[in-house]
């Protein structure tokens, strides 16, 4: 794990942020059901709210340690992509054609003496 930012900063805030929504997306990549996963998203909240007065660095920097092991160990294999995102299903799919000019082979095969290809 990186440095963590100084507490009680706008990086800090930050990062606690990140740190929730990635727990919060892990765990919808688990429980697909909105109405299960929603059950376990105020587990987490309440979690998050329970440390939400601890004040000491050195206990802030074992809490960040411990819930981005936890992370880690629970990371889904196969996270959902989107599927019009890069690495989604979709991704390029049906692209539009060019919007430049056309090859005129016509012309280019009576110009180069390939007529009647």
């Amino acid at each position: 794990m990186s440095s963590l930012p100084a507490p009680f900063t706008a990086a800090h805030r930050s990062y606690v942020k990140r740190l929730y929504r990635r727990i919060l997306t892990n765990e919808l990549d688990w429980i697909v059901q909105r109405d299960l996963w929603r059950a376990r998203a105020l587990a987490i909240r309440a979690e998050f709210e329970r440390n939400r007065d601890v004040h000491d660095p050195r206990a802030l920097a074992a809490l960040f340690a411990k819930a981005e092991a936890a992370l880690a160990d629970r990371k889904h294999p196969d996270p959902y992509r989107p599927p019009e995102a890069p690495d989604g299903t979709k991704w390029e799919r049906n692209l539009p054609p060019p919007v430049g000019p056309l090859f005129d082979h016509e012309t280019y095969n009576e110009e180069h003496g390939r007529a009647g290809h």
